[in-house]
C-alpha cells in the first residue's frame, strides 16, 4: 500500500525531495539564475551558493532588517554558502574540484568571462563529462548583442511587454518587480530538469543549456509574431482590457475597493450580463464571439462599471460568487497574506531564520503528494559554510581554509 505524505507541509522535510542526491553549484548572481537554483533546492537538491568574497549584490537589494536582506533570505533559501574568487588561479582549481562530483553548474556571467578564467564548458565537461551547465545571459551566447550588459528590464523592454503594458494614451510601462528574471528562472529550471532526464536516458552525458532573459518572456507574450507575420498587426496598449475577451477590466466599488473581472468563456460573460441586469446584451448575435465582445468593449465596460460603482465591495463579491461569475479582489500584500484561501494553501508560510527568528515568505510553488520539497533553511550568511563544504567535499584542513581566506581566494 502506498502512503501519501501531507503535501501541504512544505516546511518540514518528512520525506526526501524528488531531487535528493542532485548536487548543484550556483555561481550566478542577482535574480534569474539564482531563482532556478532556489527552485532546485526547494525540491531536495544540495545547492552550494558560490560567491565572490565581496558577496552577491543581491544581498543588498531591497529591504533589510538589522542588516539582513529580506529578498536574500528568500532567493537563497536551501543553499549552503561558500566564498570563492573564480578569477584567482587557486579559485579556479577549487571550483574544478567541486565540479568533479556535481550534477549541475549554474552561471550567468557575460559570454567570454568563464572562458577568460579557463572555466569554459569544454574544460568543465573534461573535468566531469556528466555535468549539466546552465548559462543564463541577457541575449544568449552568440549574436551581435551577446556581450552587452543586460538585466531583466531590458528584456521586458525589447520583448514587446512594455510596449503592450499601460494605458492607451500613456507611456510604455515596466513591471515593478523582476518579471523577466522570474520567467527565465522558471524556464531555466525546466531546462535543467530536461537535461538531467536526458542524461539518465542516454548514458550519463551532460550538456550545455543556453538561455536568455529575452526568449522565455517573448514566448509567454502570445502569438504576436504570428499575428504580425500573417496580418501585419502591431499590438498596442489597452490598459487593463484584453484583446481576447470582454468584459475584462478592473472596476471600483462604491466604498473605494477595486476588483478584477474576466469573462474568457462566453457562458461566464452571459452570467455577468444577467447579474448586472442586462440579459438583453447576452442575447445579441455578436455576444457569442469573444472577438466581437472585445469590439463592444466600451459598451460592456460602461454597463459593468456602473453596476459595480453603485454597490459596496462585499455586496459585489457576494453577488458575483452566487452568480458563478469570475471575480477577484485587487489586493495589497497585507490583504493577500490575510486571505483565507492563501492561508488554507499555506502559500505564505512561516519559517525559522537564524538571524530574524520567525520569518514569513512565499512557500514552494506546488505540492507533490509523494515527494514534496521543503524550505529547510533560509538564505545564509556570506561564506557561512566554507569550513564544512571545503572540509567535507574537498578534504581541506581548517588551517588551509584560513590560509586561502587570507590570500583572498575565499
Amino acid at each position: 500500500m502506498t502512503t501519501t505524505t501531507n503535501c501541504n507541509d512544505r516546511t518540514t522535510p518528512s520525506t526526501p525531495g524528488p531531487l535528493e542526491g542532485i548536487r548543484v553549484l550556483d555561481v550566478s548572481t542577482v535574480y534569474a539564475a539564482p531563482i532556478c537554483a532556489m527552485l532546485l533546492g526547494d525540491y531536495g537538491a544540495d545547492v552550494i551558493k558560490v560567491e565572490h568574497p565581496r558577496g552577491d549584490p543581491a544581498r543588498t537589494h531591497g529591504h533589510n532588517k538589522d542588516g539582513h536582506g529580506l529578498w536574500w533570505k528568500v532567493i537563497s533559501r536551501n543553499k549552503r554558502t561558500v566564498t570563492l574568487n573564480l578569477g584567482h588561479p587557486t579559485g579556479k582549481e577549487l571550483l574544478e574540484r567541486l565540479v568533479v562530483d556535481a550534477d549541475v553548474l549554474i552561471e550567468n556571467f557575460r559570454p567570454g568571462v568563464m572562458e577568460k578564467w579557463g572555466l569554459d564548458p569544454d574544460r568543465l565537461r573534461e573535468v566531469n563529462p556528466s555535468l549539466v551547465i546552465l548559462r543564463v545571459t541577457g541575449f544568449g551566447q552568440f549574436g551581435p548583442y551577446a556581450k552587452r550588459r543586460a538585466f531583466g528590464t531590458l528584456a521586458e523592454a525589447m520583448s514587446g511587454f512594455a510596449h503592450q503594458t499601460g494605458q492607451p494614451d500613456g507611456p510604455p510601462t515596466l513591471p515593478p518587480f523582476g518579471l523577466a528574471d522570474g520567467v527565465t528562472g522558471l524556464a531555466a529550471t525546466v531546462a535543467v530538469l530536461l537535461a538531467l532526464y536526458h542524461r539518465e536516458e542516454t548514458g550519463g552525458r551532460g550538456q550545455v543549456i543556453d538561455i536568455s532573459l529575452l526568449e522565455p518572456l517573448l514566448t509567454l507574450l502570445g502569438p504576436g509574431p504570428s499575428v504580425y507575420d500573417q496580418l501585419g498587426i502591431v499590438p498596442g496598449r489597452h490598459g487593463n482590457r484584453s484583446t481576447n475577451n470582454a468584459p475584462r477590466n478592473t472596476y471600483k466599488t462604491r466604498d473605494g475597493r477595486w476588483v478584477a473581472i474576466s469573462a474568457s468563456a462566453t457562458s461566464i460573460a452571459e452570467r455577468v450580463m444577467r447579474l448586472v441586469g442586462r440579459p438583453d446584451i447576452a442575447e445579441q448575435p455578436w455576444f457569442h464571439s469573444a472577438g466581437e465582445r472585445v469590439r463592444h468593449g466600451d459598451q460592456l465596460d460602461d454597463i459593468v462599471a456602473g453596476w459595480i460603482r453603485a454597490r459596496d465591495f462585499d455586496e459585489v463579491m457576494r453577488a458575483f460568487e452566487e452568480a458563478g461569475a469570475a471575480i477577484a479582489p485587487i489586493y495589497d500584500i497585507e490583504q493577500l497574506m490575510n486571505d483565507p484561501q492563501v492561508e488554507a494553501l499555506d502559500a505564505v508560510t512561516t519559517v525559522e531564520d537564524e538571524d530574524l527568528g520567525a520569518l514569513r515568505m512565499q512557500n514552494l510553488m506546488f505540492r507533490l503528494s509523494e515527494s514534496p520539497g521543503a524550505i529547510r533553511f533560509t538564505g545564509r550568511r556570506l561564506g557561512q559554510d566554507n569550513e564544512r563544504v571545503y572540509g567535507e567535499r574537498l578534504g581541506l584542513e581548517p588551517e588551509r581554509i584560513a590560509e586561502l581566506r587570507q590570500q583572498g581566494v575565499i
